[in-house]
């Protein structure tokens, strides 16, 4: 079996936790490999470039925070690679280890007692050319916050409603959880295939967020109408200029990303803990 860690250096001062990791997992017998030589290992770790490390590892650890596994999670999903994230940060939804549990879920992981959560993505494509996939949301706003934009919904060519709001979010059962809860979405159970669409301070107390299946095709549409452009973000990384009149169609991905888990309570934990009393 081998491991490939990533890590994020800002969370993990001095790599110790990093360190920590590596000698868990050779004392289990487990290879390690990771991207480049960022530090000084007591146990062997093989530095590769980036694709050959992702091509020879069964699966890799993330150490940081859900930033962290967003981040690594698009190369997971293109390389067929389950995930498992050591949380450094502050909540820790996608990244559920914490540093205290890494004995016992890392020697889970080594004697294969563990299962494996498909997490749905969402494939926004823009008329200009652009795409991307988001592990958690898709999100469309106003290039300015002066004045609220215009914006309308269609699901599979038919008209679901008009929007005046700050901006739209479209959020994956696992992003449910992140920005479309702050805006005042539902949280949605990991194992649902669906997403949910969100406004953003809408102009309208009558607004609700909406469910749709995760098979629709989803138009977010720029109204012609509005003064400026808007933009949409993908894990609010990826990003694209909208102009007045454009449309942002928005489906499943064809691909899933796999997290590792090992008790059928963690994502219910999680949210009790790490949501409800946070």
């Amino acid at each position: 079996m081998t491991v490939l860690l990533v890590t994020n250096p800002t969370k993990d001062s001095g790599y110790a936790v990093t360190g920590q990791t590596a000698a868990l997992l050779h004392e289990l017998g487990v290879a390690v490999v990771m991207a480049q030589p960022v530090f000084e290992s007591k146990v062997p770790i093989r530095f590769l470039p980036e694709e050959e490390a992702y091509r020879e590892a069964d699966f890799v650890i993330t150490i940081g925070g859900d930033g962290t596994l967003l981040k690594a999670g698009l190369d997971c999903v293109h390389y067929g690679k389950p995930v498992l994230g050591v949380n450094l940060g502050r909540t820790g939804f996608l990244a559920t280890c914490e540093v205290e549990e890494m004995p016992e879920k890392l020697r889970l992981l080594a004697e294969g007692r563990y299962t494996l959560d498909p997490r749905g993505l969402l494939l926004a494509r823009s008329a200009n050319g652009w795409q991307a996939e988001a592990i958690n949301d898709v999100v469309l706003f106003g290039r300015t916050r002066m004045h609220p934009m215009d914006y309308k919904v269609y699901c599979d060519g038919c008209f679901v409603s008009s929007y005046r709001s700050d901006g739209l979010i479209l959020a994956t059962p696992t992003g449910s959880t992140a920005y479309s809860f702050s805006a005042g979405g539902p949280v949605l159970d990991a194992a649902a295939d669906v997403v949910v669409l969100t406004p953003v301070c809408a102009h309208n107390a009558q607004v609700a967020p909406l469910v749709f299946a995760a098979g629709r095709r989803l138009e977010l549409v720029a109204d012609a109408e509005n003064r400026d452009t808007c933009y949409a973000c993908a894990d609010s990384t990826a990003q694209c200029d909208l102009q007045p009149g454009d449309v942002l169609t928005v489906t499943a991905a064809p691909q899933k990303l796999q997290l590792i888990t090992f008790y059928d309570s963690e994502q219910f934990h999680a949210i009790e803990n790490k949501l409800m009393r946070s």
